[in-house]
């Protein structure tokens, strides 16, 4: 019994003394983390062992702490917090109930990273996780210093209540992201609670729910659950370790389930298939919604296909935001069978997904379906050219579409060409035409100047960014902007190895026209004498130039073909044999 108790004693020190080593600050901070365990060291002895017993602790984990540490640790804080030091005669002394609310928000977040660490390493000893349990704890607590104390307005109930059309929004995301425990939960929801209140939309944004919180919230979104008609959940677990983070996760959604949702979101909750089983009950008792957001959740194929599985409806789904997760092909063709049963969709966005070729494909044949289209965000993923060339067939067909983000799909000439003949017969008005990163040069120009001419009554913002159009591409774009284009507000050519004689063309082009806003030309190849030019150009209106600081005079050599750039002259002049050819 002696044995154990030495060895509970001494495990308990060795945490202290590694919170101890690892504060990593200046000299000040370190009397005040010294302030702070110097008392918690008195309190634990060390005692002397034999080689027997000390082999016997080598054995010991080190993880977890027990409650009561964990606790000591939290009172500590609330101790350093409230008391007068070198540093709160700058930053200011927090009041006790902010120092708790602090306390607990700095401990539970740094026992949430350290567990996760030791659920990667269940092997050891945990002597790792203590480590970076300790530097974590310490890092947040000295953050919470300098930050101060808050204002008085601040220090008020972080919810917001807001009225508009005859629906109500009851809003606690606002300020910094907030650890809810049970009183703070009971205190924070209160006005869900009050009888006849009008509130059919909820945001529970940027505030973790511990299981303890969820136990409160429960029973109150089960009385309104009949009354909502939007609920955003994202980023409402942060730091929870996933075991409750899924727990609270089923908690919510069985609360909520059979209510009649038009708006639901669970973005940035980093669901995975787990997560979105989780939900479950939720997803499967809407029929009727009209905008779904799963973005920054880790969505793989299996969660993918989970989704299809467990939404029993999307009939009257209109937007659909799946940004930002690990979608694959795979899970791109579970989408695709999403997408075939959402005939009046209008907004989908399926942008950084990993998705390739294949799933490209997928996409697209099922994109052809939504002919109600409106904007499409499919940015970022590796589609190619043949995923280019099944898109184009697709667009053809869309008469509503004012939002098109092609960037950054490997598209090269093949695959923009198609797509852009495809928007130039399209009867949609587009507005916003994003293409940047697509490895496109000259052998596209005469395409992008028709696609431009066709759309030039609706056109505001044109991005083609980041490809390889040089001065005779940007010339011929340049001709092709020469029209009257009433609504242009922004044009994007920066990082196109762009010399003199093309930057001053385009600078010429977009100057004078009503209401235009930027042009930027950064990241090319203008020379000190080029930006001197496009400045002068820009002399009366120059904050409508976006910055030229990241310009390389000297630049890469171009092909033998495109001259050496000195004489801007002559190759200006070709722009009067070049020919923008309309399709018809």
């Amino acid at each position: 019994m002696g044995a154990r108790f030495r060895s509970r004693k001494l495990s308990t020190m060795f945490r202290l003394i590694s919170f101890f080593t690892y504060v990593h600050i200046d000299f000040r901070l370190s009397l005040l983390i010294g302030a702070l365990l110097f008392p918690l060291l008195l309190n634990h002895r060390l005692f002397v062992m034999d080689t027997a017993e000390q082999n016997r602790v080598r054995s010991i984990k080190l993880w977890p702490p027990s409650q009561n540490t964990r606790q000591v640790l939290v009172d500590r804080i609330i101790k350093n917090l409230t008391t007068p030091s070198i540093l709160s005669r700058r930053y200011g002394v927090l009041s006790k109930e902010e120092a708790e609310e602090e306390a607990k928000q700095i401990e539970s977040s740094a026992f949430a990273t350290a567990n996760q660490l030791f659920e990667k390493e269940q092997d050891g000893d945990g002597k790792s996780s203590v480590e970076l349990y300790a530097k974590t704890s310490s890092t947040l607590m000295v953050e919470a210093i300098k930050r101060g104390p808050k204002s008085k307005e601040e220090q008020e109930p972080l919810f917001e209540t807001v009225t508009k059309n005859d629906q109500t929004l009851f809003d606690i995301s606002k300020g910094d992201r907030s650890f809810l425990d049970a009183e703070k939960a009971k205190q924070l929801l209160k006005p869900l609670q009050e009888p006849g209140n009008k509130y059919d939309r909820i945001c529970f944004s940027n505030t973790s729910f511990g299981v303890d919180a969820a136990r409160v919230a429960v029973p109150i979104l089960s009385s309104v659950k009949d009354q909502l008609k939007e609920v955003n959940l994202s980023d409402f677990i942060a730091g929870r370790p996933e075991e409750e983070a899924l727990e609270v996760m089923s908690m919510f959604s069985s609360a909520l389930d059979g209510s009649d949702l038009r708006y639901l979101c669970l973005s940035s909750n980093a669901l995975g298939e787990k997560g979105v089983r989780a939900f479950s009950e939720l997803l499967s008792s809407q029929n009727n919604l009209e905008e779904l957001y799963l973005m920054n959740n880790g969505i793989s194929e299996e969660a993918a296909k989970a989704v299809c599985e467990l939404i029993p409806s999307t009939k009257k789904l209109k937007t659909l935001h799946f940004h930002n997760n690990m979608t694959g092909d795979e899970g791109a063709i579970a989408i695709s069978e999403l997408l075939k049963k959402s005939p009046i969709l209008e907004d989908f966005r399926c942008s950084s997904t990993r998705v390739g070729s294949e799933g490209g494909v997928a996409l697209s044949d099922a994109i052809s379906k939504c002919t109600l289209l409106k904007k499409l965000d499919i940015r970022d993923n590796m589609f190619g050219v043949e995923a280019g060339l099944a898109l184009s067939k697709a667009i053809s067909v869309f008469t509503n579409l004012t939002e098109i983000h092609l960037s950054y799909l490997n598209l090269e000439d093949e695959g923009a060409s198609v797509l852009l003949n495809a928007l130039n017969n399209s009867g949609s008005p587009l507005e916003v035409v994003e293409m940047a990163g697509n490895d496109i040069t000259v052998k596209s120009a005469s395409s992008l100047a028709a696609f431009l001419i066709s759309k030039r009554e609706s056109l505001t913002k044109i991005n083609l960014s980041e490809n390889e159009l040089k001065d005779e591409g940007s010339m011929v774009i340049s001709k092709a902007l020469e029209e009257e284009f009433p609504r242009l507000t922004e044009v994007d050519l920066s990082s196109n190895h762009i010399r003199r004689a093309g930057a001053r063309v385009l600078a010429q082009a977009v100057v004078g026209k009503p209401g235009f806003k930027l042009l930027n030309i950064n990241g090319n190849f203008l020379s000190d004498e080029g930006v001197e030019d496009v400045k002068e150009i820009f002399k009366n209106s120059p904050d409508l130039l976006g910055p030229l600081d990241e310009n390389d005079p000297e630049g890469e050599e171009y092909n033998d073909e495109d001259g050496d750039g000195d004489d801007d002259d002559e190759l200006e002049s070709r722009l009067k044999g070049l020919d923008i050819k309309q399709e018809e």
